[in-house]
């Protein structure tokens, strides 16, 4: 008896199953990524990082880890009326923030402390879109796994306060000849007044922003938002 007849095979299966095998394996590595990244995130929520991609390439000035409790109580007053003054209020994104950027048109930057943090311990400076997607991604992984008090006392240690001066340690020996837990609130807000632009503003004067930054900082001691980070 003759062999039955086969139908031809469909010559876009294997096309599809490349698709389905190629999206598979995005998927399984998108997923190893991000337990990486959470593997990362929660290692420094328990240990302090020993440095970064931008410190190893620039730091020039000796620095030491500080803890919150060794530093003035008005430093971190004083990064969060700088840098962040919903700090205690938002998830991450000040979304509050964002949406006045957008309404206004303006190309200044609304990012919180927490964003900062990310980029400066895991990411690298500049601007890119993976560079933000990846910003994005570790935001919310460290407001799960980080205190806000964490928060901060990991970014006053990798932020820069001058050129290749990096953390709160660096920064008051090279600025004042003092100690983190020495410095004054009006030192302390001279430092906070030039981390948006580190590598060009000094603190040998006072300015209109330390002198609105100290007044912040005293208001955030007053009406008591502090409390989530001290």
């Amino acid at each position: 008896m003759a062999d039955k007849a086969t139908a031809p095979e469909d010559p876009a299966l294997p096309a599809r199953h490349r698709r389905r095998s190629i999206g598979r394996g995005l998927r399984w590595f998108g997923l190893r990524v991000l337990l990486l990244m959470l593997a990362l995130v929660g290692l420094y929520g328990l240990i302090n990082p020993p440095t970064t991609w931008t410190i190893a390439r620039e730091a020039t000035y000796p620095r030491q880890w500080t803890d919150l409790d060794e530093m003035a109580p008005v430093v971190p007053r004083a990064v969060v009326a700088a840098e962040d003054a919903n700090f205690c209020l938002h998830w991450g994104f000040d979304m509050a923030e964002i949406r006045k950027v957008i309404a206004s048109g303006s190309s200044r930057g609304a990012s919180t402390l927490t964003q900062q943090t990310a980029k400066n311990v895991y990411l690298w400076q500049g601007r890119s879109w993976v560079r933000k997607l990846l910003e994005t991604a570790y935001t919310p992984m460290i407001e799960a796994l980080w205190s806000k008090r964490r928060i901060l006392e990991v970014y006053l240690n990798v932020a820069e306060f001058g050129p290749g001066v990096f953390g709160i340690h660096a920064a008051a020996d090279y600025h004042f000849g003092t100690t983190p837990d020495a410095l004054s609130p009006a030192q302390a807000a001279r430092l906070a007044a030039i981390l948006p632009a580190p590598k060009t503003r000094g603190t040998n004067r006072g300015t209109a922003r330390s002198r609105a930054i100290a007044d912040g900082a005293e208001t955030i001691r007053r009406d008591g938002r502090a409390a989530c980070f001290q």
